[in-house]
């Protein structure tokens, strides 16, 4: 089974949030540029992954075009996912000023 959990700010940009919980979490982000999602940072975790990346999907003209639609109060995204649900680092994910749980799945 895989965990997947979606975190939200507008506090934020990609950039300031990929520092912040790379310090918190003791995690280097590198920084990828993708035709489809933008400029986007990802780093590895034990058994898994975050990714920071803007909600506002890149080159699209039309306003309101979104990865996470049913958000748009959240101008930046993190999606962590892990094998197994991992409590330690929601809770520390949780303890980050202005970044908001928004959506939990499994696979």
């Amino acid at each position: 089974m895989t965990d997947h959990h979606t975190y939200g700010t507008s506090t934020h940009t990609a950039g300031e949030l990929a520092r912040l919980v790379g310090d918190r979490l003791g995690l280097v982000f590198t920084e990828r540029d993708s035709d489809y999602r933008g400029v986007y940072h990802l780093a590895d975790i034990p058994n898994g992954r975050i990714e920071i990346q803007p909600n506002p999907i890149p080159g699209n003209n039309e306003e309101g075009d979104l990865y996470a639609p049913e958000h748009p109060a959240a101008q930046v995204l993190l999606l962590a996912t892990t094998p197994a649900s991992d409590p330690a680092l929601r809770t520390r994910l949780n303890s980050i000023e202005g970044l908001t749980h928004l959506d939990h799945g499994t696979a």
